[in-house]
């Protein structure tokens, strides 16, 4: 694996991501006129995950809050990245990208209680006696 590869791969996932009819508008509305920041940031984030380069020290649960995202959403993501990873590389790194990207996936569905390990936790009681959801 290198910077290489990992660059190649995030900007061709990306190119992918906007052309989606599902997934481009949810990433268009985000991120905007920002593509290229956006893509540092990911090539960054999956430098960090991949090459341990430690580059990337931003909040991904925070960043997918508020955008009404459904575990279809991150079927098609996974889809989309998977397909992307089969052309770009094959083998050890092949393997080692749709790992993480799936572990990625189920990590950012707890993080927004969603999918098939939400954890669907009970209101829980405020100070002023009404339930407040968790």
């Amino acid at each position: 694996m290198s910077e290489a590869l990992v660059a190649k791969l995030v900007h061709s996932f990306y190119g992918r991501i906007r052309e989606d009819a599902v997934l481009g508008p949810i990433f268009e509305q985000r991120v905007g006129h920002r593509w290229n920041e956006h893509l540092a940031t990911m090539v960054d984030f999956w430098s960090s995950v991949a090459l341990t380069s430690g580059r990337y020290s931003g909040r991904p649960h925070a960043a997918h809050h508020g955008l009404g995202l459904k575990p279809e959403h991150f079927q098609r993501w996974l889809a989309l990245f998977e397909a992307t990873v089969s052309e770009v590389c094959q083998g050890q790194p092949a393997a080692f990208f749709i790992d993480r990207a799936q572990r990625i996936a189920e990590s950012l569905q707890i993080g927004l209680n969603i999918g098939p390990n939400a954890l669907h936790l009970p209101p829980r009681a405020t100070a002023e006696g009404g339930a407040k959801r968790s």
